[in-house]
């Protein structure tokens, strides 16, 4: 984004630069979302706002002209709720969020509206909202979604070997990948003395409706899948880059 404003996070710029962004051809803009909950003993409950702040700066940069809107923090995560301090919107609440995000930004001339979540418990969502939030807006603007959780934990497990971690450590939450992230985006709130195991293996059909249904302890007793230990930065910033290219890749340039 050459000759638009050096800031790209709306919330930074005056009313003069976002006009001055959209008059430049700046009609991207990426809405990121996130989560806070419990990412076991050792990650603080802010991991999926974090994450989700951190590939928005990715993927703009990539994409080249696009603008990010205010990271949703909190999203849908009922399934975390027996662990303390996590806090969960109805989908119905989070979607009247993105409905109020997207029909605002289109009415200020943004023609491509982008969502995507750090945390994966919103895909669901996502993906069942994204035909209503299509048909809320003009028809010449174009509003998308990532919701590919096979293809995000495939890169996961990819960047990890990269990186010369295990792939087989990568579950998905407060794992290898995400523990390894948060010692790139938040290093002193990682506690390395905390680290435990988590469920290992690929969920079932049958655990992620028992996940769903009766929430995460059902499969994980410390609310891990995966497994942290082995984590190292350098595995983080693998993650954010493929992450990242992931977008991109899906959001077409």
């Amino acid at each position: 984004m050459t000759a638009l404003a050096d800031e790209i996070r709306l919330e930074l710029m005056s009313v003069d630069e976002v006009s001055a962004a959209l008059a430049q051809g700046g009609s991207t803009v990426l809405i990121p979302c996130g989560a806070v909950e419990q990412h076991g003993p050792h990650l603080p409950l802010c991991m999926d706002a974090d994450h989700a702040d951190a590939l928005a700066a990715r993927v703009a940069r990539h994409l080249g002209n696009a603008l990010i809107a205010p990271t949703i923090k909190v999203g849908c995560s009922a399934h975390h709720l027996v662990f303390p301090g996590t806090i969960s919107l109805r989908p119905e609440t989070f979607e009247a969020i993105c409905l109020d995000y997207c029909t605002s930004l289109a009415h200020h001339g943004f023609k491509r509206i982008l969502l995507f979540s750090g945390h994966i418990g919103n895909f669901p969502v996502l993906r069942d909202i994204l035909p209503r939030l299509r048909r809320a807006v003009p028809k010449d603007v174009e509003i998308d979604a990532f919701c590919d959780s096979i293809a995000w934990i495939d890169r996961w497990r990819n960047a990890v070997k990269a990186a010369g971690g295990d792939p087989n450590a990568v579950g998905g939450h407060a794992d290898i990948a995400e523990t390894s992230l948060m010692m790139c985006l938040r290093p002193d709130r990682v506690r390395l003395d905390r680290f435990e195991v988590g469920h290992l293996g690929a969920l079932s059909e049958e655990q992620l409706h028992s996940m769903w249904k009766n929430g995460i302890k059902s499969i994980t007793e410390n609310g891990i899948i995966g497994d942290p230990h082995g984590s190292t930065v350098e595995i983080g910033e693998r993650c954010l880059e493929a992450i990242a290219d992931l977008l991109v890749v899906s959001f077409g340039k």
